[in-house]
């Protein structure tokens, strides 16, 4: 997954994505995204000028600059080879300030908020034609749910009494574990996660994974890091407050309660590196298996309220973390499990009630946790509900109003382009055996592609949404994808399902269908503007597309072979050499210093920075590719090389609070945008080239200590 900088943490990024913003379990995913199987480009000829044709123009009309890129927002006194982001982006950062309600700014935050403005539009337009399709009403009467706030305060707490209810009738640890189940269809906690996606040996085949889950703050070093004391204890207080605030008989002591609770169950949870270990949490067992593995927890009835087929396969996900979490329940009293329970249900509830509810959660989830000091509209939070609930629907319309057929056509030509160059880069490797090197060219030439939007839309037939019920709506929304999901085990793998919606800023790899997903909303600039010239393009998309190519070679992509099936594919002297020149690398992130005492985890960030460094290489190889022989043109002063590397630190070019940045440091597998944008360059002969880089630069690593690897 290509990633946003300063966006919450998505397992889609490593093996782990969020169901919602609703619900804080996680759902185990092998994505490095999601499923499908798409077009199969055929690879054009090295020498074939049409494959190139869409990109060998002038620019004319960029919407940024004249040429794709601004010079103005460059920091020239600063040299390039000291501080490659400053320079690239200086100015802009010295007259940017990160808006009141936003954790980061960066052009990602401005294409985001384009398509909200956009998704609004097509809501309020279905709205106001609710007779036009049923899924033109569900639309405006989910929209028009969350619109009314007059409603929504003056219901209050109401809404999320049956299931305060439900969890102060739950008399055993029996009855809690099946609340923990029906917790994925709505609001509430489960010790354990649960997703299904395609099984990692049988890749035609669903399983149902099973992962370790359980805590209200974003990652077990929240409880266990002296760095992040001061949340913890914040958290306590919000535990409290939220207990407080519904009426829970000692709510000072049951906060203890939970939070010493919680920090026994993160003493126990895998690291978010562990938990990148693809071959590592795959461990299929039956539930009968899982029973017996993992005493302590009420299995049969955990699978109950989650509906899981009897029938489904299951895959153990963090396997020594599991029976010691199932352990843990069964020795935590009742009472703590109740108010546990309780407070995570109101927690995730909170932002649908009144709004002194909506104002407690924003402080400590959005102020304390990420520096933000303001809500977003109404607006803003109504469409992403209704994003989020029912996406593919407002997809079509996004589509057809916001995208273009010959972006689509574009793309297709590029991404080819992209190909050969992965191609010629695996038939030239020094350091790769005969034997290993064919199942990577197998694997390159069996890579699907998807461009765009899916091929059929889904159907959201059977879902009940009202005008005047908007905890019902999200309730009833949720239960409707978890049967969704849930139905997946009893059928094979659809190929042409999409793990993300045709608005989403962002792009995929997918293991076990080894394809890649460019949604239609990240084709425009600057990461793809059809007026730009096309050394940009190449350093914007050219690079997503490179970066997600090289995820099927990366650090856990490569585990796989070219049919989507985990297996070691290569020889063991091939691996170790692939192992050196990994940790080469991963040692340059581990010296990177963001935040006073905080680092770079190498190992958590290493998949997506050996993506980063290979979508470089080969956008640069595919864009000397697309000149046909010729000089690339001198724009402005910048030659080609100098503008390619100038629109690859651009889709960089960030803002990010401390707090939001000590968070990212801790869960997210992509590293913080200032350092995708310097560190994988210093490992590129070319770069040192196009901006004259020596020795004494501080950027400057000599060319035997340069990683080496795709």
């Amino acid at each position: 997954m290509f990633g946003d900088p300063g966006r919450p943490y998505s397992v889609r990024d490593n093996l782990i994505i969020e169901r919602n913003d609703r619900l804080t379990m996680t759902r185990h995913s092998i994505l490095l995204a999601s499923a499908a199987l798409g077009l199969i480009l055929c690879t054009p000829a090295m020498a074939q000028p049409s494959a190139h044709a869409a990109h060998a123009r002038a620019p004319v009309h960029a919407v940024i600059g004249t040429w794709g890129f601004d010079p103005a927002s460059m920091d020239t006194t600063t040299r390039p080879g000291n501080d490659f982001d400053r320079y690239a982006s200086g100015t802009w950062k010295d007259e940017t300030t990160i808006p009141a309600d936003r954790a980061s700014w960066s052009v990602w935050n401005v294409l985001y908020d384009e398509a909200q403005e956009q998704l609004k539009a097509i809501i309020e337009n279905s709205a106001a034609n609710p007779d036009s399709s049923p899924e033109a009403q569900r639309i405006g009467n989910f929209y028009a749910s969350y619109m009314d706030e007059a409603r929504v305060n003056a219901l209050g707490a109401a809404p999320m009494q049956p299931g305060l209810a439900a969890i102060r009738a739950a008399d055993s640890h029996a009855a809690i574990a099946r609340l923990m189940g029906e917790s994925f269809g709505k609001a509430g906690s489960s010790l354990f996660a649960l997703d299904v996606f395609e099984d990692l040996k049988d890749p035609d085949t669903n399983s149902a994974y099973i992962g370790q889950g359980g805590l209200g703050l974003p990652d077990r070093d929240y409880y266990l890091e002296a760095a992040f004391a001061e949340k913890k204890t914040a958290y306590q207080a919000y535990v409290a407050q939220m207990l407080t605030m519904i009426g829970w008989a000692d709510p000072d002591k049951a906060a203890a309660a939970i939070v010493a609770f919680e920090t026994r169950l993160a003493e126990k949870h895998w690291t978010r590196a562990q938990s990148r270990e693809i071959d590592m949490i795959y461990n299929p067992m039956t539930m009968a298996e899982v029973a017996t593995y993992a005493p302590g927890f009420d299995w049969a009835a955990w699978t109950n309220g989650a509906g899981l087929p009897t029938a489904a396969h299951t895959v153990v996900g963090e396997k020594t973390a599991i029976p010691e979490l199932a352990r843990i329940f069964g020795e935590t009293d009742l009472a703590t499990l109740q108010a546990y329970e309780a407070f995570h249900y109101v927690d995730q509830s909170a932002a649908l009630l009144s709004q002194p509810f909506v104002d407690a959660r924003f402080t400590f989830r959005s102020t304390v946790l990420n520096g933000i000091t303001e809500n977003r509209p109404r607006w803003n939070r109504a469409v992403r509900a209704v994003d989020g609930s029912m996406g593919e629907a407002l997809g079509k319309e996004y589509v057809r109003l916001h995208f273009p057929a010959s972006s689509k056509t574009e793309m297709e030509a590029l991404v080819g382009n992209l190909r050969i160059a992965m191609t010629n880069r695996l038939q030239h490797l020094d350091w790769m055996g005969p034997a290993t090197k064919e199942q990577a060219l197998y694997k390159i030439g069996n890579f699907g592609v998807k461009v765009g939007y899916p091929d059929q839309w889904r159907s959201y037939d059977g879902l009940e949404i009202q005008a005047d019920d908007l905890y019902g709506n999200v309730e009833r929304a949720g239960a409707f994808e978890w049967a969704w999901q849930m139905g997946k085990l009893t059928r094979a793998v659809d190929p042409l399902e999409w793990g993300m919606t045709p608005q989403t800023i962002n792009a995929y790899y997918n293991p076990p269908r080894n394809e890649i997903v460019f949604p239609a909303a990240i084709l425009q600039a600057p990461f793809f503007d059809p007026a730009a010239d096309p050394a940009v393009n190449y350093g914007g998309i050219g690079a997503v597309i490179g970066h997600e190519i090289t995820h099927g070679f990366d650090d856990q992509g490569r585990k796989v072979d070219g049919d989507g099936v985990l297996r070691d594919w290569w020889t063991a002297e091939d691996a170790a050499k692939f192992e050196a020149r990994a940790a080469v690398f991963g040692a340059q992130y581990d010296a990177t210093e963001p935040l006073p005492g905080m680092f770079v985890n190498g190992d958590l960030t290493m998949g997506e920075n050996i993506a980063d460094l290979g979508g470089l290489l080969l956008a640069l190889d595919a864009y000397h590719l697309s000149l046909n022989g010729q000089p690339a043109p001198v724009i402005d002063g910048f030659t080609g090389d100098q503008r390619l590397f100038l629109g690859w630190a651009q889709v960089w070019r960030a803002k990010q609070r401390d707090a939001a940045l000590q968070q990212q440091l801790a869960t997210d597998p992509h590293s913080p945008a200032a350092v995708r944008a310097s560190v994988p360059v210093r490992n590129i002969d070319a770069w040192y080239a196009a901006f004259g880089v020596s020795p004494g630069d501080e950027q400057y690593l000599a060319p035997e200590a340069r990683a080496r690897i795709w």
